[in-house]
This record gives C-alpha cells, sequence and structure tokens, in this order.
C-alpha cells in the first residue's frame, strides 16, 4: 500500500514539473527560447531539451526498456542535449519531451518501485538501483532544471511562476522597492563584515 501511496505521489508530482518547465517557454520568441542566458551558455529550450534526454535515459535504459527516441549512445554524450540546434525548433524539442513523457510514464506504471535497474554512467558501487531511486534522482533533476528556468525567465521578462493561472502581474514598483530593500541590507552586512583598520 505505501509503495503504491509513493509511487503516485512521486508520479504526480513529476508530472506538475514537467508542465511547469514546459510553461517557462510560454510566449517567448524563437531567440529568447534559446538565447544563452548565463556565462555557462544555459537557455530556457536548452534545459528542456536536456530534461527531456535525462528521461529518456532513465526510465528506458536503466530498465532495459530504451526509449523509442533517437539517442546517442550516453558515453559520446557531448553536451549538445543542453542547447538546440540550428534544425531543432521549439514544436520539435517540445513533442520529444511530451513523447519521452509517455515512455515514461509506461515504464512507471508498468515497474514496481523496487524493480532492479542499471545506470551504467553511476560511478561504482551505485550503478544497480531501483525504479524507486530512479524517481527521485529524476524528479530532483526536474526540480532542480525547473528552479533554474524560473530564473532565466525571470531575468527575461519579469514572468514568474509554476502555472499560468497562479501568475499575477508583476508591480513593477514594489518590485522594485523589494529588490533596493534587499540590496540595502546586502550592502549593510557587507559593511558589518569588514575589519576595522588599526
Amino acid at each position: 500500500m505505501i509503495d503504491d501511496v509513493a509511487k503516485d505521489t512521486l508520479h504526480t508530482r513529476l508530472r506538475r514539473d514537467r508542465e511547469a518547465l514546459l510553461w517557462k517557454l510560454d510566449g517567448l520568441s524563437e531567440y529568447d527560447a534559446r538565447r544563452p542566458l548565463t556565462a555557462t551558455g544555459t537557455n530556457l529550450l536548452g534545459l528542456v531539451k536536456h530534461v527531456a534526454t535525462v528521461e529518456a535515459r532513465y526510465f528506458g535504459e536503466v530498465f532495459d526498456r530504451p526509449s523509442p527516441e533517437p539517442l546517442c549512445r550516453w558515453q559520446d554524450s557531448d553536451g549538445s542535449d543542453h542547447w538546440a540546434a540550428e534544425d531543432e525548433t521549439r514544436d520539435r524539442i517540445v513533442a520529444f519531451y511530451r513523447r519521452t513523457w509517455d515512455h515514461a510514464d509506461a515504464t512507471i506504471d508498468a515497474l514496481a518501485l523496487d524493480t532492479p535497474g542499471h545506470v551504467p554512467w553511476w560511478a561504482d558501487p551505485c550503478p544497480n538501483t531501483t525504479l524507486f531511486a530512479v524517481m527521485v534522482h529524476v524528479l530532483g533533476e526536474t526540480i532542480r532544471h525547473t528552479g533554474h528556468a524560473d530564473i532565466l525567465r525571470e531575468t527575461v521578462d519579469g514572468r514568474t511562476g509554476v502555472r499560468a493561472e497562479n501568475e499575477r502581474p508583476a508591480d513593477e514598483k514594489a518590485r522594485a522597492a523589494r529588490f533596493a530593500k534587499i540590496e540595502q541590507t546586502a550592502t549593510a552586512a557587507l559593511a558589518e563584515v569588514r575589519p576595522t583598520p588599526h
């Protein structure tokens, strides 16, 4: 009984955060969806592509249920799953993510939480695992990258939140006042830790 509750809880949260990640692309131009927003090139569409690849590998190869999506061998991964190539449209990447959900959901539905899996890219002594551990791991990856997407999207146009129905129009005056207050507090803390000259 507890296994069913645990599985359902993890799966429900994974589904919620998948949708939240995709929502971060809503209303963006092709440029803003793709452009690098950090020094390392992190971008919104790349985050979606990366998380789709993560799900495809973990809920596919790990349980000997290979993803029907074409993926390079994990040994040959070169980081190109972190950004969209010129010939990869947003629609194509989103469709890849949604098809990956279907395959991952089928794996989750078909297997018990204690089903053994093997993650060849995890170092010894940890490559042998279970569906439960993989669900926790993939949920953590999805939450982490959705958090990245939250910050990136706010940087692009100020939009924040998990779902469109919860979004409120930004009060720019209140936002600026809050920013100023936090900056003032940080500056005051810096002054407090400076050593006094002798």
